[in-house]
């Protein structure tokens, strides 16, 4: 194999890799940062129970739809239930809902949802 043969291999391999890793990469934005009046407000965002939820950095948006009148939101392609103390009341001044979830032994738990607009 020549240098020139090896090189574009690698460039081949690399490129691959990339265009994997962006279909597999889940993008969601949940806090714009084009607004940064919204931070002080994202980081003062805590569940019923008192869980702070942390600046809105790591929250996700939420597909979300009630069941048995409890909420439910889809992480990880699966349906969650919203435990009651997890729930952050008040206004959604950003509009659509945002959880925060968290993982136990590989299952996706919600840290805190924020309902917001049906999408």
């Amino acid at each position: 194999m020549t240098e020139e043969n090896r090189y574009l291999t690698v460039v081949l391999i690399v490129m691959g890799t990339l265009i994997l890793w962006m279909y597999s990469v889940k993008f969601s934005v949940a806090h714009d940062h084009n607004h940064p009046e919204l931070d002080s407000w994202f980081r003062s965002l805590h569940a019923k129970d008192g869980a702070w939820c942390c600046d809105g950095n790591d929250a996700e948006i939420a597909d979300w739809d009630m069941q048995d009148g409890h909420y439910r939101v889809r992480i990880d392609e699966q349906w969650v239930d919203v435990p009651e103390g997890s729930v952050v009341e008040g206004p959604n001044k950003v509009g659509g809902a945002r959880v925060w979830p968290y993982y136990t032994s590989g299952r996706p738990n919600v840290r805190c949802f924020l309902p917001g607009s049906m999408t």
